[in-house]
């Protein structure tokens, strides 16, 4: 019953997120062509470690956004908050975009990310103001690389982890720090199977539950080889509607190594009642 619930859950936070809203889009790329070092000379061991270098550095903040197109509607989700790689903890602020007429204001949604589950408050649907819903991430078709509205950072990472061909494109600058980007394909039943313990069971939902397996993305690593910018692109067919969706999620990490508490809400605090459908 309560999978079920959450499969109704993960569902209606799709439609919600598609449904009724525009926004512009935003993209990204880096100049710059050339051969350089080990990383160069062998792109895809490079980026499957990708996400060894970010639990190396031990934590960061995060900034990301999500693009979503159906039915020719766009929408762009932002999100910020914080992340810690050893622990697989996060914490995000999303905050979802005006509805067309611009009447209707939404309150931020507060997230903490976990592994194989998603806390979600403020989400509406029925919850009291003051609760958390629990979704467990391998219940989800996309493995929550879309359904909360922000990819987890560290899920974004090990998508990765499956990168089955890359190219190196060149050296370029992000916000003042000296990157190389990289482009490939990702295909996410490789990437479960090399992930962590805590991300397997999600990106194998993923890999049965999207559109196709393969992912496009672009990435920037600094010298550390610790992503700076990714950038993936994501196809999922709409349960309702049954409309493909274009998803392009972008994910930027800075500041690493900062000081990170994520605590998780005791039991009491998290809603066991019906979900409705939105």
């Amino acid at each position: 019953m309560a999978q079920r619930q959450q499969r109704r859950w993960g569902t209606a936070v799709v439609a919600g997120l598609v449904a009724g809203v525009c926004a512009g889009a935003a993209g990204c790329a880096g100049p710059g062509v050339g051969v350089e070092d080990d990383r160069a000379a062998d792109p895809v061991e490079t980026l499957r470690r990708a996400a060894d270098a970010l639990v190396a550095a031990g934590s960061s903040k995060a900034r990301t956004s999500m693009e979503m197109a159906t039915g020719g509607t766009r929408v762009t989700i932002r999100g910020e908050g914080v992340y810690d790689y050893r622990r697989q903890l996060g914490r995000l602020k999303v905050v979802l975009p005006q509805d067309p007429a611009g009447t209707t204001e939404h309150r931020p949604i507060m997230e903490l990310l976990a592994p194989g589950a998603l806390f979600m408050k403020n989400r509406g649907a029925g919850v009291p103001a003051d609760k958390w819903v629990r979704v467990d991430t391998a219940t989800l078709s996309d493995g929550n690389l879309v359904t909360g509205g922000a990819t987890d950072p560290y899920a974004a990472a090990e998508v990765l982890r499956g990168t089955r061909s890359a190219t190196y494109v060149g050296r370029s600058e992000l916000a003042g720090t000296e990157v190389r980007h990289y482009r490939g394909t990702a295909d996410l039943a490789v990437a479960a199977k090399g992930a962590s313990v805590g991300g397997r069971d999600a990106l194998g939902a993923a890999a049965k539950g999207f559109a196709t397996a393969q992912v496009p993305f672009d990435v920037y690593l600094d010298d550390e080889g610790r992503i700076r910018k990714v950038r993936h692109r994501f196809s999922f067919v709409n349960g309702r509607q049954k409309e493909a969706v274009a998803v392009a999620s972008t994910t930027l990490l800075y500041d690493f190594g900062l000081p990170v508490d994520v605590r998780l809400p005791a039991s009491a605090d998290i809603y066991a009642g019906r979900i409705a459908e939105e």
